[in-house]
């Protein structure tokens, strides 16, 4: 990933973070960070003040890119590296109306909704 493409990243983690109710500010070996859930399995995910993940947080789009997902901060969640990886092995190149997909999709926006907050 280019340098550019980590910044871009770290500041997609960070309005994300922002706006999901479970990352809250926290001190950790006397640094201040973001610690808060996978969307997936709940595992505890760390960032640090400049988005930069401290865990294996990455950024999860909801609907896969390949499907349309953009990168509005609705279709973007933070899930652990596991997490992703198994999403998009097992989900994400189904075809876009696949019922498994769909389902996990929906699961996954409606949890999203619930985890919102301002940012």
């Amino acid at each position: 990933m280019t340098a550019m493409g980590a910044s871009r990243t770290r500041r997609l983690l960070l309005q994300v973070a922002s706006t999901d109710r479970t990352f809250e500010p926290r001190e950790l070996d006397g640094e201040r960070v973001l610690e808060g859930k996978c969307i997936h399995c709940q595992k505890k995910l760390v960032l640090a003040m400049d988005g930069t993940p401290l865990s294996t947080a990455t950024l999860e789009h909801i609907v896969p890119k390949n499907h349309g997902g953009t990168d509005a901060i609705e279709n973007l969640a933070i899930a652990c590296a596991r997490c992703k990886a198994e999403k998009g092995l097992r989900h994400d190149h189904k075809r876009k109306n696949d019922p498994k997909l769909r389902e996990l999709i929906d699961r996954l926006q409606t949890r999203r909704r619930e985890r919102l907050r301002e940012p």
